[in-house]
């Protein structure tokens, strides 16, 4: 990357020799075709809901989408940002990104993707209509420009220092602009294109032969099988039902690990934190919620929701490098403070609360009960709500709890993609009725900003804001695996927040 930019040559090996060496090159052709015949088995965490590109329904769509359908950016196995359906990807000014497609990308139906398609696809996203989950996030999109077959330029209202990050999301891949469908959906550009779906069972996608990297894919279909109950998809790997699984539960991670058949790739990005109905009730004061925030000891959410799989988090979770800024662990263990805290809001007595969370994943449900035990310590009693998943989302996006236990991911790699949880319409990822002036101007001054010192202090002080303001109390980051057989080859997770993006390397991926 220079200049802002990022390039890639389409470079070619040249292989020369003679006799032994052409024998060398056959075998070698034997061995990817035989590879190639195969078909890899991935166990999900469910079965998605959809597999509609624009929609976001959880990591086990997005596994599916990674391989169907690809965008003009992504991300190599260290997080970086690389040129994916993008040639050439160049800022070009404070405010706007030129981009030369791949000769050779193509969709799936034959057509060649090109920079009308490019223009499509973010207008389609932008439509009044839409209920794209990049949609408020590409708002900033003031106009896409067609300089050519295969060169654009995406023009934005203001600048947006994260805004190549939007273009790497799974969420917005490149769609076609003459609206070309497959089985009732979009058609896609990515190394497999859509073979069956056994409802609510299994997703089959089979090899795309004109994908534009060479070599790539590796095996001839892929089969992804649902697995809602954890203990299933685990067994299903014991048992050799399946090659990988994603989310490896964390009671179950050891017991991968020392098997010798068996191996686990994991990291730490994901996060669990608390959130407030800031209207109503008790926790309207932000006093309360900051005494909440020192009551809570983190270690011991590690270790009974994630099993010490996890690290405790005492402020905003900000990536590197925005992660060692002066206020990064601006809160503590401290029940002294906490109880000062509710006798300066005039709780000092204590009261009742009701915490809403949901009995699967059994995370929540744990993380649900530590918070209990801690609060009860300072002298608030709470009662816990235990519905299942969607009557849980349902209460949050209705802002109908007091507070809530919450657990998820950032979107992308930078400090700005936590500000969908800081403020907003409703939504059951973030606090109901929160919205500050001062936060909203600290995230859109970060994501103006394009001078690394300049950003690190915006973030510095948009953690002291939010420490203060305390719409949200931040407790841990949890671990998340992948399992695979030992034999299995090509597949990688991916740093930190990005755990969800790893599938994209099951394009690379062989059985072994």
């Amino acid at each position: 990357m220079t200049d802002g930019g990022i390039s890639m040559g389409m470079g070619r090996r040249t292989l020369i020799g003679m006799g032994g060496g052409l024998t060398l090159l056959g075998s070698a052709r034997s061995r990817i075709a035989a590879a190639a015949d195969r078909t890899l088995r991935v166990g999900l965490v469910n079965f998605p809901p959809n597999i509609r590109p624009l929609e976001n329904t959880g990591s086990s769509q997005a596994a599916v989408k990674l391989m169907i359908y690809r965008g003009l950016l992504s991300y190599d196995p260290d997080g970086q940002l690389q040129p994916e359906m993008a040639e050439e990807w160049q800022a070009d000014g404070a405010a706007a990104y030129r981009f030369v497609l791949r000769p050779n990308a193509r969709f799936h139906n034959g057509d060649a993707v090109t920079a009308e398609d490019v223009k499509f696809t973010i207008e389609e996203i932008l439509q009044a209509t839409s209920v794209a989950y990049m949609k408020p996030f590409l708002g900033v999109v003031e106009r896409v420009e067609v300089l050519g077959l295969r060169e654009g330029r995406i023009v934005l209202k203001e600048p947006y220092s994260p805004f190549p990050h939007l273009m790497a999301s799974y969420h917005a891949p490149v769609l076609s602009a003459r609206k070309a469908m497959s089985q009732g959906l979009p058609v896609g550009a990515g190394p497999f294109r859509l073979a069956a779906v056994e409802r609510g069972s299994a997703i089959t996608v089979e090899r795309f032969p004109d994908f534009y990297k060479p070599g790539v894919p590796q095996v001839s279909r892929i089969r992804f099988q649902g697995y809602g109950d954890e203990n299933l998809r685990v067994a299903a790997l014991q048992a050799r039902d399946v090659d990988i699984i994603e989310g490896v539960p964390w009671q179950s991670m050891s017991a991968v690990e020392q098997n010798p058949r068996l191996k686990m790739d994991a990291t730490v990005g994901p996060f669990m934190n608390l959130l407030f109905n800031t209207q109503s009730g008790p926790f309207a004061d932000a006093r309360v919620r900051r005494a909440v925030a020192y009551a809570v000891k983190r270690d011991e959410v590690v270790r009974a929701a994630t099993y010490g799989r996890g690290t405790p988090l005492f402020g905003m979770p900000f990536p590197a490098p925005f992660d060692d800024l002066p206020s990064a662990n601006i809160f503590s263990y401290d029940p002294r403070k906490a109880r000062q805290l509710l006798q300066e809001a005039g709780v000092g007595s204590g009261f009742s609360a009701t915490l809403l969370a949901t009995s699967s994943p059994t995370l929540h449900q744990s993380t649900a009960e530590v918070v209990q035990q801690n609060l009860r310590e300072i002298g608030i009693d709470v009662a816990l709500q235990l519905p299942e998943w969607g009557t849980r989302v349902a209460l949050g996006n209705r802002g109908q709890y007091e507070f809530a236990v919450f657990g998820t991911v950032a979107p992308w790699p930078d400090p700005d993609g936590l500000g969908i949880f800081m403020g907003g319409s409703g939504a059951y990822t973030r606090s109901h009725g929160f919205n500050s002036a001062r936060i909203n101007a600290l995230f859109r001054a970060g994501r103006q900003e394009t001078d690394m010192l300049k950003r690190r202090k915006i973030y510095d002080d948009l953690q002291r804001a939010a420490a203060e303001e305390c719409p949200i109390v931040w407790l841990s980051l949890r671990s998340q695996a992948f399992g695979m057989q030992a034999e299995v080859q090509g597949f990688a997770n991916m740093p930190g927040s990005l755990t969800f993006y790893a599938p994209i390397s099951l394009e690379r991926t062989t059985p072994g």
